[in-house]
């Protein structure tokens, strides 16, 4: 089936138009009421029941939640509603006006993830509700791109939005079944400072630091020896010393020193066994040196992704794409939706290698064959016979 391009950039246009910055710095932070409210107007256009639901202690954040018909189980379309921040300058046009050259559409958000909602509208366009044996629903979040916070109010709420997620990041319509994990981490060590010709006059927080990232490469060492999985280009969990702070003077016992590192799992490791295995490994260095250590999160953190090959939603996704699932390093939304015991699939037109910079497209060329895909997970999940049948089975 064709679809109305004029239309789908009509709609996009709209979507990118409306600043939806999520930074942890609130200089750049912005609020996603304005892009919450347009998707909701748009959904409801077509049909939908549409929630917009405030996200608890984050002021001015909100989630969409839509939903086309009745039944269990049911069909989640889910994305996140925000962008990251942007360097104006550096842009070819206006990053808050869509434009179209050469067959590409820019503009901020344009892939990642703004265009996946259009292309689920246009997915939708033409199903008649009365043949739905399960619901189609649609999420938009807040703050993936930050703090996730909209996911994680979903997960705290407890109660899965359907059976199904496809978390239209954008991968070319390739079926993402497993990714890595990730958590960011503060250690400060709190010393004494004092003059540098006598060591007793103060108790160093630089060299406290020492023991401190030898302990943690040498416990990279440790994962890497335990956990490897081939189906990632780096096929071990990485960890990586970002950066470091500390002292004030080569002539001064240096009093205080932090430093920042981020984790990135494969599946089979949790974040919080990870934070209180970190932890324990440095009590006994705080003990030996008779300092503080205080160690704390950067950023709540994503586990990792695995969706099973065999299950029926990447089975699905593989015949629709003629594509096999894949693995990727960044990290998305949907362990989330897992942990709501849900079947999660990453896929959605566009190319990560877009996001995140000047000048951020989405090629017209992937629209067509995307669309097609979404409209056929509908047809296979929520309206045939055999849909009916898996919603009740209850596997994930």
């Amino acid at each position: 089936m064709t679809f109305d391009l004029k239309r789908y950039t009509q709609t996009l246009a709209r979507l990118v138009a409306q600043p939806s910055v999520s930074c942890a710095l609130p200089q750049w932070d912005t609020s996603n009421k304005a892009v919450i409210d347009q998707l909701a107007e748009d959904f409801a256009a077509l049909g939908f029941q549409t929630d917009i639901i405030a996200v608890p202690g984050h002021p001015g954040k909100y989630n969409l939640l839509a939903t086309l018909g009745r039944g269990e189980g049911g069909l989640v379309f889910a994305g996140h509603s925000d962008t990251v921040p942007y360097d104006a300058d550096q842009w070819s046009s206006d990053p808050f006006t869509l434009t179209e050259r050469e067959g590409k559409l820019y503009g901020l958000g344009a892939t990642d993830m703004k265009g996946f909602f259009p292309a689920v509208m246009e997915a939708v366009r033409d199903i008649d509700p009365s043949q739905l044996h399960a619901p189609i629903v649609v999420l938009a979040t807040a703050d993936e791109e930050s703090s996730m916070s909209g996911a994680r109010a979903l997960l705290d709420a407890g109660v899965a939005p359907g059976r199904y997620a496809v978390v239209g990041e954008p991968t070319g319509m390739r079926p993402i079944n497993m990714h890595k994990g990730i958590l960011m981490e503060s250690i400060r060590v709190l010393g004494k400072s004092g003059h540098s010709s006598n060591p007793a006059l103060g108790n160093s927080a630089l060299e406290a630091m020492h023991e401190v990232t030898s302990e943690l490469v040498q416990y990279r060492g440790e994962l890497q020896q335990r956990f490897h999985n081939p189906g990632f280009a780096v096929a071990v969990p990485t960890l990586n010393l970002g950066c470091i702070h500390g002292g004030d003077g080569a002539n001064r016992i240096c009093g205080e020193c932090e430093l920042h590192f981020d984790l990135r799992s494969v599946p089979g490791m949790h974040n919080d066994e990870l934070r209180h295995e970190i932890n324990r490994r440095l009590v006994p260095i705080a003990e030996r040196r008779k300092i503080d250590i205080v160690f704390s999160t950067l950023f709540e953190g994503v586990d990792p992704l695995l969706q099973p090959r065999e299950s029926e939603l990447v089975r699905a996704c593989e015949k629709l794409t003629g594509a096999s699932a894949e693995a990727v390093g960044f990290a998305t939304e949907a362990p989330f939706y897992r942990q709501l015991d849900m079947q999660a699939v990453v896929m959605g037109p566009g190319s990560i290698d877009q996001a995140h910079q000047p000048d951020e497209f989405i090629a017209i060329e992937q629209l067509a064959p995307a669309i097609d895909v979404l409209r056929s997970l509908i047809h296979h999940f929520c309206i045939s016979s055999a849909a009916t049948a898996s919603n009740h089975k209850g596997t994930t």
